[in-house]
């Protein structure tokens, strides 16, 4: 983004806050929805996207708030990132025990690579696929932004990719509950199941304590160990866009380092290891909501309806053979391993 001669005028900083201030009044407005009846559910990431969307596509972003919203979709979504790792610790992946572990991560390799191959077949841009298969695979809304730090996709297709991961995981919320009886899944089975293949953090909590206390907090140990899968991921990715960039010294000065990937696995190393005060881990898991929220809000901002429109149909279906993909796989490799 080019500065103006007025944002020089107002100083660096001052030129940030009309963004900002944009982004946290559609997140303040994310916060306030989930306070009507039935949408207390909803993560306030989706709403806010969904309504930065909706604001921007009716009324338009004024140029003075770009700078702002550029920082919030970058800066703040990096520190959030981080933020998470303080939610994790070691000892949540040896709870879920080594057939758990490795039904989740052969999973989440699985579902990553089969999305990828479709999304080549399907003609989707390879951008989006990337983004559609991060967000299937491990956690959501908040890989998909994570991931879009290295693939640097436009803010249609990060929104096009919100939109199928809440869709496809609401439908899964909704729908696994009705099925271990079916599929004769006992509560562990049926809790790894869920954290293995459902798409938010708060789909896996809906759907696992659905079928009580133990399905519940199994299932919840078992997404978190997933999303310890986000920093190599994303590590990947990086690599895989230094590549893209060419060979040389002038290709990886361009390529994208995901510092922020390291700070994650940093954090959740120092949660394994030292005591880190109740209180400290109470504030920062909001604060963490709060800046994903903020940074989805100004993705929405920049998101064009029209440019969603003009996608088509053949993301959508992407999307729908991939949460069909993760859900079948994993059920499979958890009656294997279980």
């Amino acid at each position: 983004m080019v500065r103006t001669d007025g944002d020089a005028r107002r100083g660096p900083v001052a030129a940030l806050l009309p963004g900002i201030a944009l982004a946290g009044l559609i997140t303040a407005a994310a916060y306030g929805v989930r306070l009507a009846p039935g949408m207390g559910s909803l993560s306030p990431m989706i709403l806010a996207i969904a309504l930065g969307a909706v604001m921007s596509n009716l009324i338009g972003v004024p140029d003075v708030a770009r700078a702002g919203l550029t920082f919030a979709m970058r800066r703040l979504l990096r520190i959030a990132i981080v933020l998470l790792g303080l939610q994790l610790t070691i000892s949540q992946v040896i709870a879920v025990g080594a057939g758990g572990v490795v039904a989740i991560v052969v999973t989440l390799i699985a579902t990553f690579a089969v999305t990828t191959w479709l999304g080549r077949r399907l003609g989707v841009d390879r951008g989006l696929t990337q983004l559609i298969a991060a967000g299937t695979s491990i956690c959501g809304a908040s890989a998909i932004m994570a991931a879009n730090t290295v693939t640097r996709a436009p803010d249609e297709d990060v929104a096009y990719a919100v939109a199928c991961v809440t869709l496809f995981g609401t439908v899964a919320m909704l729908a696994y509950p009705l099925l271990p009886g079916v599929l004769n899944l006992d509560p562990l089975a049926y809790g790894l199941w869920t954290g293995a293949s459902i798409h938010e953090i708060a789909q896996v909590v809906g759907a696992s304590f659905a079928q009580g206390q133990a399905a519940g907090e199994f299932g919840t140990v078992a997404k978190l160990a997933r999303v310890m899968m986000l920093a190599p991921v994303v590590i990947a990715l990086g690599l895989i866009a230094a590549r893209a960039t060419g060979a040389g010294p002038a290709g990886r000065a361009n390529a994208p380092t995901p510092w922020f990937a390291l700070g994650f696995v940093a954090l959740i190393v120092v949660n394994s290891v030292f005591a880190i005060p109740v209180e400290v881990k109470e504030f920062a898991a909001p604060v963490t909501t709060l800046l994903l929220t903020v940074a989805l809000a100004a993705m929405g901002i920049g998101a064009n309806i029209a440019e969603l429109r003009a996608r088509g149909f053949r993301p959508l279906l992407l999307g729908l053979c991939s949460f069909l993909f993760i859900a079948v796989f994993s059920l499979g490799l958890v009656k294997l391993l279980t």
